[in-house]
């Protein structure tokens, strides 16, 4: 994919793009292309036909089995100029690890950059102390200074949104030195992701989650994550990308199996 503006300092393409390169390649990752070799689905604007971004997915056999990808680009002279970009990587669904997701956006209309980065819990953290100490407490300290970052702002998220992620959410708009600054906590959580992964959950926290079944907890959580009723951003998608490619997108993302054509 060649991107719009390429030479132009884009920090959301880069700060996403430079992390699913160290994922994919560390977790041993598969690219799924399409039928003309490259991106699963280029997407494309309804009613202009101009290219607007991309979803890409990865498959795995370790602990993480789908990273999805998804890009989108728009400018609308006087209405919005959105440069986008959104990876979640997704872990054994029989497994406790949680899931790795950044979001990394650029809005030029309003001059200003935002970003969520977060580990999705597999388990409920309000009855699994053990769960919290070995799966976020390790990130208190990125997490504090993380948001202590000058020129951060809180994003508009509700408490309904951030009820169904985890408390360790790092989520906030950004002045471009601020986004500049965002690399080390990005990589604090992915070093904690694959420490998680790699090296398993121990024996104590395992037990405790033996009171969950987390194949169906997972599917129910993604369900509300990825849900338009939840998350309003979908309705934003649509006029964008078409409600084909956005179903398409969204169903990668709730789905453990792979999506490639959706009837809307």
């Amino acid at each position: 994919m060649t991107y719009p503006e390429e030479g132009k300092e884009r920090l959301a393409l880069d700060l996403c793009l430079g992390t699913i390169s160290k994922l994919v390649d560390r977790a041993g990752m598969t690219e799924v292309h399409g039928p003309d070799g490259g991106s699963l689905r280029v997407l494309t604007n309804e009613r202009s036909g101009d290219t607007v971004g991309e979803l890409r997915v990865w498959e795995g056999s370790g602990f993480v089995r789908k990273a999805v990808y998804a890009g989108i680009w728009a400018h609308v002279p006087g209405v919005i100029t959105l440069d986008s970009h959104m990876v979640f990587a997704f872990t054994d669904p029989d497994g406790a690890v949680p899931h790795f997701t950044l979001d990394s956006v650029e809005r030029g209309d309003l001059d200003t950059h935002a970003f969520h980065l977060d580990l999705i819990p597999r388990a409920d953290l309000g009855s699994h102390l053990t769960y919290i100490d070995e799966v976020y407490e390790p990130l208190l300290e990125a997490h504090n200074a993380g948001k202590a970052i000058d020129g951060l702002s809180e994003a508009e998220i509700g408490p309904r949104q951030r009820a169904i992620m985890s408390p360790y959410m790092l989520a906030y708009r950004a002045t471009p030195e601020a986004y500049r600054k965002l690399d080390e906590y990005v990589e604090a959580y992915l070093e904690q992701f694959f420490k998680l992964g790699e090296g398993g959950m121990s024996a104590p926290t395992l037990e405790a989650l033996s009171d969950t079944d987390l194949p169906r907890r997972d599917a129910i959580n993604r369900s509300y994550i990825f849900s338009p009723a939840v998350d309003p951003v979908w309705h934003h998608i649509i006029p964008l990308v078409g409600a084909t490619n956005s179903e398409m997108i969204r169903r990668n993302l709730e789905f453990n199996e792979l999506t490639t054509e959706v009837d809307v």
